[in-house]
């Protein structure tokens, strides 16, 4: 059998240089600044996006890739490498229409050619590189000879094995974007109520906790992946933050005080994702090792 080829969106977060190692195919979604649009990570990088959210009021908007753009990768992948069955892995259903573009644009090339392709999408039920993980793990697979089978397997049980919080420095992106009322964004500033959330089962955010302050909130956060892991010490960690690499740093150094850390990986949180939790954003995604 021919290499597996692996499919992402951007939202994965996966680092420039992992992505051109292992020939991962990422498809760009868009980031919109009044009627300007970007594709992510390749009209603007993640550091020029924060640079002008921060010298602007005007929120931007995200929009996900069309299915007729999917069936467009898909059928320049099937020209290139008619052989190769297709991984296509995307941003949690939860949270975004993505996966389902995606499937439609394969259904869409199935019936222009008049038969079944060797494309498998699948729904990560998660964001930024809590399914980046996922990604990463079935390119290596992909290279080692692994089937399509195997790899989806073992993206699978990374999906139930992982933990993850994300760490939001202010309320005013989530409230901008109607994810918490007003009331609620500026109480939790006035008393420095930094919230906590995580990712459920179905790929669904939510309010995993909250603490007053930075301090108490990173000793919060290790003490829940501490509850998570129990006894199990060796793990691998993931540290993202939008201009946060400070605090990134803290969480690094404070799981290592904890657990034995195996792969360390650092990278940004794009402009899709930080569009909706702001520049202060740092999430952690730790796994077994």
């Amino acid at each position: 059998m021919a290499q597996p080829i692996i499919v992402t969106d951007s939202t994965a977060d996966i680092p420039r240089e992992t992505v051109e190692k292992h020939k991962i195919k990422v498809i760009p979604m868009r980031v919109m600044f009044g009627e300007k649009s970007y594709l992510e990570g390749v009209d603007m990088t993640a550091e020029q996006f924060y640079e002008r959210l921060l010298q602007t009021r005007e929120l931007p908007t995200t929009s996900q890739t069309s299915p007729s753009e999917y069936t467009e990768v898909y059928r320049e992948l099937l020209q290139l490498y008619p052989e190769s069955p297709i991984i296509s892995i995307h941003i949690s259903t939860g949270m975004s229409g993505t996966f389902q573009s995606a499937l439609l644009g394969k259904e869409m090339l199935e019936e222009e050619l008049g038969r079944s392709l060797d494309i498998t999408v699948i729904d990560s039920r998660c964001a930024s590189y809590g399914f980046g993980l996922q990604v990463v793990a079935a390119a290596r697979l992909a290279e080692a000879g692994a089937s399509v089978e195997e790899i989806a397997a073992e993206v699978e049980r990374l999906r139930k094995a992982r933990h993850l919080y994300f760490l939001v420095d202010t309320m005013e992106y989530l409230q901008k974007g109607g994810r918490v009322g007003r009331a609620a964004a500026l109480l939790g500033t006035l008393l420095n109520i930094k919230p906590i959330l995580s990712v459920d089962e179905e790929g669904v955010i939510y309010a995993a906790d909250k603490a007053r302050g930075r301090r108490k909130a990173v000793a919060r956060i290790i003490e829940l992946f501490q509850n998570d892991f129990g006894d199990h010490k060796d793990i691998n960690v993931a540290v993202c933050d939008g201009v946060n690499p400070e605090l990134a740093g803290e969480f690094i150094e404070e799981l290592s005080k904890h657990f034995t850390l195996h792969e360390v990986v650092r990278s940004d949180i794009g402009a899709v994702v930080g569009t909706h939790v702001g520049p202060g954003i740092v999430a952690v995604f730790v796994w077994p090792a």
